[in-house]
């Protein structure tokens, strides 16, 4: 008897991330840290074995050295099956051709040996850069109970960001009859979230007829997708209504990490019905001896200053009458006595000297026009020497 998955999920994870600047000058933006002890890689797989998905395939190009590194065998998301399980696809030489990945659709093509490994009836398509908690099962049994070619998870957004987005025109039963990639004039609010179910062998089918057209520019929102509608293909929407957040841009990044604050938080991580699984660090329980208000401090802290609205990251060190607040700091940083942290991401292995400061107060910063919405940004190892100030809304990757 033939083995076979009934869903195999496919991970796009190789994106640049060019929109978060110093902080993917090094990786691949899913292995960007968020909420203190995750990436942002996380959700998407925490999604997939919490939804009874255990094969999937995470599609590396950008600077995949660590991305790599993180997941592994997949043992802390419960993928490290014998059939099956988590396996990471980088492009590779063919004998016949070579090619990084061109566009999404490419990404999945060039994949579509190792899909096929697993007879899958379904092809589940993912990125890799959102954060979310969603049961795919009940997105698939949607496409199963509507007899669909194609189902795209979807969600309603602001009109005046519609734009942004690929947006779908549906029918009442919610079929779709049209799909817009980012148009300038949008004519609803009902915007794909880059979440797809192809029936496989549909999949199969529009994937090679794509690679075959020279003038394709092998993207699902701009090729597979009008290509399927165009030709008769069932095409349905899936509303979700949860938290979803395309961590993309400084000022998103930010804002979800924000999420998670407060009494009633927006996105809530303390979730024992759809845990979100990591590689966390060993490390011993924070220490806090000075204050910490409206924040949360991961393993491995010591806190003898203040922290203020902040999400502070594993092994991260703030000493006493320094000031963090309103920003994320991503791990293994230490901020030196009587420094001063005001509405920045600071990423991994950074060092503030002491008197030094960086940003500025959140209410001020935030008039700031410019791609950081005046949040200030400290790339990965900068070391900002004692008494410096790195003005709000920089982005710095060298050392101050």
């Amino acid at each position: 008897m033939l083995r076979k998955k009934e869903c195999v999920a496919m991970l796009l994870a190789g994106g640049q991330g060019s929109r978060l600047y110093a902080l993917t000058n090094n990786i691949a933006k899913p292995a960007v840290s968020f909420g203190a002890k995750y990436r942002i890689i996380d959700f998407p797989l925490s999604n997939c074995i919490n939804s009874g998905i255990d094969t999937v395939g995470v599609l590396t190009q950008y600077q995949p050295l660590v991305l790599n590194e993180y997941v592994g065998n997949g043992q802390p998301w419960d993928l490290d099956r014998t059939f099956g399980g988590v396996h990471i696809l980088s492009p590779y030489e063919a004998k016949k051709d070579t090619s990084w990945y061109k566009g999404t659709a490419n990404a999945i093509y060039q994949n579509i040996r190792f899909m096929k490994m697993y007879n899958p009836e379904y092809v589940l398509i993912l990125s890799g850069d959102h954060i979310y908690k969603m049961d795919y099962d009940k997105m698939l049994q949607a496409h199963k109970d509507t007899n669909a070619d194609c189902t795209i998870a979807c969600m309603q957004v602001p009109m005046k960001e519609a734009s942004r987005f690929g947006i779908l025109n549906t029918n009442h039963d919610g079929s779709i009859y049209e799909f817009e990639e980012k148009p300038k004039q949008p004519k609803s609010d009902l915007a794909s979230m880059g979440i797809y179910i192809f029936t496989a062998s549909k999949l199969f089918k529009y994937l090679e007829l794509d690679e075959q057209d020279p003038n394709s520019s092998n993207d699902f929102g701009k090729n597979i997708l009008p290509a399927m509608l165009n030709a008769g293909e069932k095409m349905q929407s899936y509303r979700f209504e949860g938290y979803w957040k395309d961590v993309g841009t400084i000022s998103s990044l930010l804002e979800a990490n924000m999420d998670l604050l407060g009494a009633v938080p927006n996105f809530e991580l303390d979730d024992s019905k759809h845990v979100i699984h990591s590689r966390s660090p060993l490390a011993p329980p924070a220490f806090v001896e000075g204050e910490v208000i409206n924040s949360i401090v991961a393993t491995g802290g010591e806190v003898e200053g203040t922290v203020i609205n902040s999400v502070v990251g594993t092994n991260c060190v703030i000493e006493k009458g320094a000031i963090v607040k309103d920003s994320v700091l991503m791990g293994n940083i230490v901020v030196k006595a009587g420094a001063q942290v005001n509405y920045s991401i600071i990423d991994e292995e950074v060092t503030i000297e002491e008197n030094a400061v960086i940003g500025l107060a959140k209410e001020e910063a935030s008039k700031i026009d410019g791609k950081t919405s005046g949040i200030t940004v400290l790339g990965r190892g900068v070391n900002v020497q004692k008494g410096g100030v790195v003005p709000a809304g920089e982005i710095v990757d060298k050392n101050v």
